[in-house]
């Protein structure tokens, strides 16, 4: 009798357990089906939220009249969401800078990165991107009337400007080893040191160093580029399906004409 009563118990136990693991592998189950892919999330929200610079002339900048963010980047992104969701309205802009926007990206807080982004083989690491959607290329921005005139000019006590977690910040310490970096938060910062002397040349890519000569004509782009810098839009690693997504828009846009239209009303240069 003793021996039927602890089968029993033995029993009652082993179903509870497998009850319970049911019930884990239902509600992994469910969590995972309710996080869906970025594209899934995308549609059934119907917006899709992009990482923007809100300090970069000519690619993302916030107008201080309407507090529309404008430039290049931002009608890139209009346009995508356009060719996925059918209403370029349904796109949304969160700021970020080159040091936040691969964060942000993977908590969650955006959904892709348009943003002036150099495609590198060590960001691919964290993120995927999309096709070059435009080829940028590294330079020098100085007050005109400046001895310097390229980048064989940045000599040991030279003082170069950048922006933290770009690019521009790590191949000018190669390029020009003997000149001393300070980096700041964003460009808009970065171009106010220039103007107060705290550093005799800002270097970044060409294409915002041109909406800063565009600002304030005392300045001036100058050494041509001395590197490659093609951006990409990036969106979480490994979720493939809004890459392609992305780069279907893009084909279409490039197709169609609209690319070059939205090319010409932001860069003349």
């Amino acid at each position: 009798m003793k021996k039927m009563k602890r089968f029993g118990l033995l029993l009652f136990m082993t179903c509870c357990i497998a009850a319970l693991a049911a019930c884990g592998s239902t509600e992994k189950g469910s969590t995972d089906a309710k996080q869906g892919s970025s594209l899934e999330t995308i549609k059934k929200d119907k917006k899709i939220i992009f990482g923007v610079k809100n300090d970069t002339r000519l690619f993302g900048l916030k107008n201080p009249s309407s507090g529309d963010i404008e430039g290049f980047d931002i009608d890139i992104a209009k346009a995508i969401t356009k060719e996925i969701l059918g209403d370029e309205g349904k796109a949304e802009f969160k700021e970020v800078t080159s040091k936040t926007r691969i964060p942000l990206l993977q908590k969650g807080d955006i959904h892709a990165i348009v943003a002036t982004m150099t495609i590198t083989e060590e960001r691919k690491k964290e993120v995927n991107f999309s096709d070059v959607y435009f080829e940028a290329g590294q330079s020098l921005l100085v007050k005109k009337g400046s001895d310097i005139q390229s980048i064989d000019d940045l000599k040991k006590g030279t003082k170069v400007l950048a922006v933290k977690g770009s690019t521009s910040s790590q191949n000018i310490r190669e390029k020009a080893p003997e000149a001393s970096v300070l980096e700041f938060e964003n460009y808009q910062e970065a171009f106010t040191a220039l103007k107060s002397n705290q550093g005799q040349v800002l270097t970044t890519d060409n294409a915002i160093l041109f909406g800063m000569a565009d600002e304030d004509s005392n300045y001036e782009v100058v050494g041509g580029t001395f590197t490659d810098e093609p951006y990409g839009i990036a969106v979480k690693k490994g979720d493939q399906e809004l890459t392609d997504a992305i780069n279907k828009a893009l084909k279409t846009l490039k197709d169609n004409g609209e690319y070059d239209k939205i090319l010409k009303k932001w860069i003349k240069e």
